[in-house]
């Protein structure tokens, strides 16, 4: 079986439950949100016919049969709002975890992605460092708490050729990509507060998003310099993105770079400068691609599926590390 572990509004997980069906797969998708408040696990050991299994929305998942899984964002777990101490939840929450995380060590699947990959490999300051041993080009990057490093940084790359952006970012705080002005200097000794990424602005006709899935590597060209917000293509959706090839250097440094993070699937972000050359930005492991696939028709989710597909069918195991 192919375990699901994301939410039932993911759009890119109905996608892909769709082309396995369609090759008579069976395929669960677990919504940790609902554990342990409307689910129930059972997990034996010490004899030959332990039972491991996940009692869901009224049906029983044996987890002994899933041979592949997709760590497609996963939920925070559903804690039971009978407790109320703020003690004893912290508590129950970190059982839950020790119980959950055991539960996916144990299991004798493959992994898109191995969770500890995919957390590590979301880790920007490391990915940069892992993208240029691959041999990838990438803007020049200071990642500070020190006002001064950051205003020397600034002073070498210049106002409004110098861009900032968070680690992570969320929908109720600043997350987007934004160019250094004039009018900001006074507020860079905020760094103190917690560390921020500055990179050289990367002139560009158009940036790349890579979308990889195993052996297989879908580019596509996005004409965000004709967007009203050039700096980050991901504010203004309103563009053209076709298909488009990578230079071989470029290909080469991505499957480097999917090899050295141990990563099945990774969504890249390049630029393309115009001299042609291809800068990396950053990956996102769990990346979305269909903005992309509508656009280009490339068949993305159709080589999640077959690559889930593929995992379970040959039954080997993957450690969980």
């Amino acid at each position: 079986m192919i375990l699901i572990l994301s939410n039932d509004d993911d759009v890119h997980a109905r996608e892909v439950m769709k082309h396995i069906a369609e090759r008579d797969q069976p395929a669960t998708l677990l919504n940790l949100a609902d554990f342990p408040k409307d689910a129930h696990l059972i997990f034996e050991a010490g004899h030959s016919n332990a039972r491991r299994t996940m009692q869901y929305r009224g049906k029983t998942i044996d987890l002994s049969t899933v041979r592949s899984v997709w760590w497609r964002r996963p939920q925070p777990y559903g804690m039971h709002p009978d407790v109320t101490d703020p003690v004893l939840d912290n508590f129950a929450i970190r059982e839950v975890d020790e119980a959950i995380q055991g539960l996916w060590l144990s299991l004798d699947a493959q992994w898109i992605n191995v969770p500890s990959r995919d957390q590590d490999a979301s880790r920007k300051a490391w990915q940069l460092d892992v993208a240029r041993a691959a041999g990838l080009t990438m803007p020049r990057t200071l990642i500070t708490t020190d006002p001064e490093a950051a205003r020397a940084f600034v002073a070498q790359e210049g106002v409004d050729r110098t861009i900032y952006k968070p680690f992570q970012g969320s929908e109720d705080a600043w997350r987007e990509t934004r160019l250094l002005k004039a009018q900001e200097l006074d507020k860079i000794d905020a760094v103190k507060y917690a560390p921020v990424i500055f990179q050289e602005y990367v002139e560009a006709t158009c940036d790349l998003r890579v979308t990889v899935v195993g052996d297989q590597i879908f580019a596509a060209a996005i004409d965000s310099q004709k967007t009203e917000y050039r700096v980050d293509f991901r504010m203004d959706m309103n563009v053209e993105i076709k298909p488009t090839t990578l230079a071989p250097e470029t290909e080469a440094g991505i499957r480097k770079l999917m090899k050295a993070l141990d990563l099945t699937y990774g969504a890249i972000d390049f630029r393309r400068r115009p001299n042609g050359e291809e800068v990396f930005l950053e990956i996102n492991p769990a990346g979305q691609w269909l903005f992309v696939e509508d656009q280009t028709s490339q068949p993305i989710s159709r080589a999640v599926a077959d690559c889930l597909i593929d995992h379970s069918a040959h039954d080997r195991v993957q450690l969980v590390a």
